[in-house]
């Protein structure tokens, strides 16, 4: 069953022989998503799930400049009030937890920067492929001064370790993908971008060969030996963050492409 490819679009989704193919499509923006971005890759896991057809699940970025830079900041404009706040870091607890509890094995196809949201939709993945140029970090503390979600901040933490999480988060740098393989954030590196897309395929029909409910099973019980912080027990720092001066100088500075001023307040 081949799905139909959607192209002239800030997402473009196609399925072909088992495979299918979400492509983060605005490179001029370095690939940043919308709102509208994370509801239709939530849609698409969930027709996926609804369709055994389906093997494996490749994502990647347009051009060579990122696979995705994150939230498009911009769209933060509209926050006015603290539900604002709560309801943007719920949508990305359920957007990624969708893409998460996808059913086939998803494969990152990571070129250039991936950062903030970006990495948080890799770290869903299962299998993360990057090229030489890959650089991998959420430099919030240094830009927007806000806080990642608490199923990001559980699912980091499993991924790498908290003592890792805390230095990334920390000194808000982008990870070398030397070190991002060494640190679990990449599973395999290649050269370039014609080699990494390549790989992606060879990866994705690798695995749609195998058992399928072997690769469903296994999948979610990792998955449920994670324990993600619930949405209340976060809801006081997701508030400190987003309702904090901070956070608005950093996003004016951001747009404003300026360093930000922060007073700790």
């Amino acid at each position: 069953m081949n799905a139909p490819v959607t192209a002239n679009e800030d997402l473009i989704y196609s399925a072909r022989d088992g495979i299918a193919r979400m492509t983060f499509n605005r490179p001029q923006a370095r690939n940043a998503l919308t709102f509208a971005m994370y509801e239709q890759m939530a849609s698409i896991c969930e027709s996926i799930n609804a369709d055994r057809s389906i093997k494996a699940l490749i994502i990647t970025g347009a051009g060579d400049k990122a696979f995705a830079s994150g939230t498009d900041i911009s769209q933060f404009r509209a926050f006015k009030t603290a539900q604002d706040s709560l309801d943007y870091e719920a949508r990305i607890d359920r957007v990624l937890g969708t893409l998460e509890q996808c059913r086939v094995p998803v494969i990152a196809a990571i070129a250039g920067a991936c950062t903030g949201g970006g990495a948080g939709i890799a770290a869903c993945c299962d299998i993360r492929i990057g090229t030489a140029a890959t650089r991998i970090g959420f430099p919030i503390a240094r830009t927007l001064g806000n806080c990642l979600s608490m199923s990001n901040i559980s699912r980091l933490v499993s991924l790498i370790g908290p003592a890792r999480t805390k230095d990334l988060i920390f000194k808000a740098r982008l990870v070398e993908a030397p070190e991002a393989l060494a640190l679990g954030l990449l599973n395999e590196i290649v050269p370039d971008i014609e080699t990494l897309q390549r790989r992606a395929d060879e990866t994705a029909k690798l695995v749609a060969g195998h058992a399928p409910i072997t690769l469903e099973v296994t999948k979610e019980a990792v998955r449920r030996i994670r324990r993600t912080l619930s949405r209340d027990e976060g809801e006081d720092l997701i508030l400190k963050a987003y309702m904090s001066e901070d956070f608005r100088e950093g996003m004016d500075a951001f747009l404003n492409k300026r360093a930000p001023n922060f007073k700790g307040k």
